[in-house]
C-alpha cells in the first residue's frame, strides 16, 4: 500500500475510498505541490441522485476539505445519450425538458457537501451541455473521433458484456465513452481539471478521456476510482426494501433515510463510518470496538451524522429522537411519516392490503398479502391476520391518526384528510 505525501490521497486510502489510481506517484506529486481540480459526472436520469452516489459525492467534500477544487459535471449533454456502462439494455431517452428539470432538481443536494463560489478552491458545478449541444458533428469526428480505436472500444468490459450476452448496443450508446473523454479534455482545457473520479466501473471510459487528452496535447491527466459498494449481504448500496434511498427530501423523508442507515447490517458499520461521515478516524476507531448491543448505539450515531450532513443537524437529531420514542418507548411521534387519505374514503373503508401498498410499505396488493399472512402487519400496535380486513374510520384514534406498522421498524401516520 502506497504511503502518499498529500493529505487529500491519505484520507481517501484511510478511509478506504481508492480502488485504482492511473498514476499513483505523478497524482500524489500533484496534490502535494499544487491546488488540484478533479471532477466526476452525474448524469441527470431522475430529479434526485440516490445514497449510491453518496461516495463519489463524499470524494468531491474531501477533494474540498483538503484544500483542493472539487467539479461537479452535470450531464445534460451526455444525458441525451445515456451511459450504457454494464446495462443489459438501452436507458430510456429523455426530453431536453426533462433533462434540465433533473438537473435543477439534483443541485439542490449538492449544496449540502460542497461550498460554490468563485474563489480559487470554491467548488464549480458545470454542465456539459454548453460544448456538447453545439457540436458540429463532421468536425467532430475529424477532430476528436480519429484518435478513437473502435477494435479498442470493443474490448472494454462495459461495451464487452453487453456483445457477450447478444445484447444490442445501439451506436448513440457506443459515442457514449466518445463524449465522456471529450468532456474531460473540455474540462481540462476551460478549468485546467486535472483528475476525472469515479466508480470503479468507469475506468475504461477515464482512462479513454486520459489518452484523448494526451492526443490533443493537455497537460497530463489522471484517473481514480472508487470500489463499487455492496452491504455484507451483497445488497446494491442505495437500494432498500421499498426502493432508491433517494437525497432529496420531498423523494425521501429525512426520518427514512436515518432509518436506512440506522439499519445498517453489524458487519459494514465500520467501513460506513469512514466513507459516509466526517467523524476523525481516532473517534471511528473507537466506536468501531463497540461490540454487542452497543454496536446499535453506533448505528444511531452513523444514522445521526450521515443524516446530518444531508438533511441539517436538526432534522437528523429529530428522527433519532422519533425512532426513539416510536421503538424505544412504545409511544406514537407526530413526525413519523404521514399519509393524508380524505376522510371520505375511511368512511366508506379502505381494503387493508390496499393501504399498505397506498402507505409505500409494500409495492404491490401480493407483496401487501405476504406481510399479512407472515404476521408483519399492525394496525394501532394489534397484529392484523386477516388479508381482507377494511380500515374505516373507526380505527382512527384519539390522536386523530391510524398507525399503520410493517415489522418492528417501520411506521406509517394515517391521517384523515378533508
Amino acid at each position: 500500500m502506497a504511503e502518499f505525501k498529500s493529505d487529500f490521497l491519505r484520507t481517501l486510502q484511510e478511509r478506504g475510498f481508492i480502488h485504482q489510481i492511473s498514476d499513483e506517484t505523478g497524482l500524489d506529486e500533484l496534490f502535494a505541490k499544487e491546488t488540484v481540480t478533479a471532477y466526476i459526472g452525474f448524469d441527470p436520469t431522475a430529479s434526485s441522485l440516490h445514497a449510491g452516489s453518496l461516495i463519489q459525492i463524499m470524494m468531491l467534500h474531501w477533494m474540498q476539505a483538503t484544500g483542493h477544487r472539487p467539479l461537479s459535471l452535470m450531464g445534460g449533454g451526455t444525458g441525451m445519450v445515456g451511459d450504457p456502462s454494464f446495462k443489459d439494455e438501452a436507458r430510456q431517452l429523455m426530453t431536453i425538458d426533462t433533462i434540465e428539470n433533473n438537473i435543477a432538481s439534483i443541485k439542490r443536494c449538492f449544496a449540502n457537501y460542497l461550498t460554490y463560489g468563485e474563489g480559487p478552491k470554491d467548488a464549480l458545478m458545470v454542465n456539459n451541455a454548453e460544448w456538447l449541444r453545439s457540436l458540429n458533428y463532421l468536425e467532430f469526428l475529424r477532430d476528436v473521433g480519429r484518435h478513437f480505436s473502435v477494435n479498442r472500444m470493443l474490448s472494454f468490459d462495459s461495451v464487452k458484456t453487453r456483445l457477450d450476452r447478444e445484447q444490442s448496443l445501439s451506436f448513440l450508446e457506443f459515442n457514449y465513452m466518445i463524449l465522456q473523454a471529450y468532456d474531460f479534455v473540455e474540462l481540462a482545457k476551460r478549468y485546467d481539471c486535472r483528475l476525472q473520479m469515479g466508480g470503479s466501473d468507469q475506468w475504461g471510459n477515464i482512462v479513454n478521456g486520459i489518452d484523448l487528452g494526451h492526443r490533443m496535447g493537455t497537460k497530463q491527466l489522471f484517473a481514480l476510482t472508487s470500489p463499487l459498494l455492496t452491504t455484507a449481504s451483497g445488497a446494491k448500496m442505495g437500494k432498500s426494501a421499498t426502493g432508491a434511498v433517494w437525497l432529496n427530501a420531498d423523494l425521501l423523508s429525512a426520518y427514512d433515510f436515518w432509518q436506512y442507515w440506522r439499519n445498517t447490517e453489524d458487519a459494514d458499520v465500520s467501513r460506513f463510518l469512514k466513507l459516509y461521515t466526517t467523524l476523525s478516524m481516532d473517534e471511528i476507531a473507537r466506536l468501531s470496538a463497540l461490540a454487542g448491543s452497543e454496536i446499535n448505539e453506533v448505528k444511531k450515531i452513523l444514522a445521526t451524522e450521515v443524516t446530518a450532513i444531508l438533511h441539517g443537524r436538526a432534522a437528523a437529531e429529530q428522527a433519532a429522537e422519533t425512532a426513539r420514542k416510536t421503538f424505544e418507548e412504545g409511544g406514537l411521534s407526530e413526525n413519523l411519516p404521514t399519509v393524508d387519505v380524505p376522510a371520505s374514503e375511511l368512511d366508506a373503508g379502505i381494503g387493508l392490503l390496499s393501504l399498505i401498498v397506498r402507505a409505500g410499505l409494500a409495492g404491490s396488493n401480493g407483496e401487501a398479502r405476504r406481510h399479512v399472512q407472515g404476521g408483519a402487519v399492525r394496525v394501532n400496535d394489534e397484529a392484523v391476520n386477516d388479508e381482507r380486513k377494511i380500515i374505516g374510520s373507526g380505527e382512527v384514534t384519539a390522536d386523530g391518526i391510524i398507525k399503520l406498522s410493517l415489522g418492528k421498524k417501520k411506521h406509517i401516520l394515517i391521517r384523515p384528510a378533508a
